[in-house]
């Protein structure tokens, strides 16, 4: 506690936001750091921890719980089951934190939270779990492998049984490992009239720690820096934070001078300024979003770099513009997913997708390609993308769309390091999955028109 600021209070009541409110995990974490920058980075990487580790771990916590306690997670009071939730993780993830100080403080604040009574149940059952989470007993791995990925993985069943019977036990175990991984912040340097090498001098001066990313030259991890904000390359836009699998999309694209290029759901805009950027300043790049809110954050980013080609509007990517038909030599369809293979960095999504929500989305995503295939001139490209695992996603609305319309995939291998060349490379496509890749999951394909006019 700094200041009178009660740093597990302050996680209480970003889990609150997250479990009861329905709030974005990522969204509710920033909201309220910001609220806190005068805090010491230690501290606030203490609230951030516990929030995310908790969110990461919650059915094998609920799962444990559900041993130690007499009163299921479910019938608990919100603030008592996220106070017991949050000290749980802390008891069996946070070396840092002695197990007396984890019980101690869990009482204090169901007390300050006016739960005086509750106090009791709060330190039998911590203490409990505290003596004995060296025997916790979890499903046995050898009679029911699917429960026991579930529960000690906390990743729900259906997802489990569905990577299961895609994907095989390794590379299952693989993708859940990585979900729960520490990753530093991945960010490209700009390359327009910007040297790499001088931004990423003075982040070092700046204490920040870089390693070079895999796979593209200019794609660094950044880490052990107090905020992006405090960093002066950051401000001076000389930056920007975008997974290396989100950069594949730029180079996959291979916009030329003076292209017009159009991302049809661009926010935050990291995709349209990474062309913008290989374009040096010349063509134009038509940034589009469905919402003013998302908008204004691609127009912040575009002030922050500085980038002259690019412009943002405010769009809906399911309307036919009428306007823009055959108008474009690229066009970026980077739709709204499922979010599966980003479960690592958004630790709430996999709570709240269900094969019916996907189902909707290949829905949503179909009319989103359908619109794309008429704004790209004949001879031109259509990249893509999601940020997801799902066949019915990602390769399946492929082949659907290679049906319905007059577009023909081409080898990404021109376009990627060797590393990533396969046969489906080869063919047009590319399937990243996290932990087999050093990415995250990700979808890209290269679909170039053919040279004859489309009906919209």
């Amino acid at each position: 506690m700094t200041n009178g600021v009660d740093t597990r209070g302050i996680a209480l009541e970003i889990l609150l936001e997250i479990t009861q409110k329905q709030e974005y995990s990522h969204i509710a974490i920033r909201n309220a750091l910001d609220k806190v920058q005068y805090l010491p980075k230690q501290e606030r990487a203490f609230i951030n921890r516990i929030v995310e580790g908790t969110i990461e771990y919650m059915l094998r916590i609920d799962y444990i719980l559900n041993q130690y306690s007499n009163v299921k997670v479910t019938k608990m009071k919100p603030v008592i089951r996220n106070i017991l939730r949050s000290s749980v993780y802390q008891l069996l993830f946070m070396d840092s934190v002695p197990d007396s100080a984890a019980c101690n403080e869990a009482v204090k604040l169901a007390q300050k939270k006016g739960f005086y009574s509750l106090k009791g149940f709060v330190n039998g059952v911590l203490r409990t779990i505290s003596r004995e989470k060296e025997s916790i007993r979890y499903p046995e791995r050898e009679t029911n492998l699917s429960e026991y990925l579930s529960i000690y993985y906390s990743m729900p069943l259906w997802m489990i049984e569905r990577w299961l019977g895609e994907y095989g036990v390794e590379v299952t175990e693989k993708m859940l490992k990585d979900s729960l991984a520490d990753r530093p912040t991945t960010i490209r340097c700009q390359l327009y009239r910007m040297d790499p090498e001088l931004t990423v001098d003075s982040l070092r001066r700046q204490g920040a720690h870089l390693e070079p990313a895999p796979y593209l030259p200019y794609a660094w991890y950044l880490s052990e820096y107090s905020h992006l904000a405090g960093l002066k390359s950051f401000v001076m836009g000389r930056f920007v934070v975008q997974d290396v699998s989100s950069m594949l999309v730029a180079e996959a694209a291979a916009p030329k001078k003076g292209d017009y290029v159009i991302d049809l759901c661009s926010a935050p805009g990291g995709k349209s300024l990474h062309v913008a950027d290989k374009m040096e300043g010349y063509g134009h790049v038509d940034a589009r979003d469905l919402t003013e809110y998302k908008v204004d954050l691609i127009r912040e980013n575009i002030h922050r770099t500085g980038a002259i080609n690019i412009e943002a509007n405010q769009k809906d990517a399911t309307v036919l513009d009428k306007d823009s038909i055959e108008k474009a030599d690229i066009v970026l369809a980077d739709v709204p997913c499922s979010g599966l293979g980003v479960i690592g960095k958004k630790t709430d999504i996999k709570y709240r997708i269900d094969p019916e929500k996907i189902k909707e989305l290949v829905v949503l995503q179909r009319q989103i390609l359908h619109n794309a295939a008429a704004y790209v001139k004949p001879g031109g490209t259509l990249i893509y993308s999601t940020c997801t695992i799902t066949r019915e996603e990602n390769i399946e609305n492929v082949r659907w769309f290679l049906e319905n319309y007059p577009y023909e995939l081409e080898s990404l291998d021109p376009y990627l390091c060797e590393e990533l060349h396969s046969e489906t490379t080869k063919e047009g496509y590319l399937q990243l999955l996290p932990g087999v890749h050093k990415t995250d999951g990700f979808f890209l394909a290269r679909l170039v028109k053919k040279n004859v006019e489309v009906t919209p």
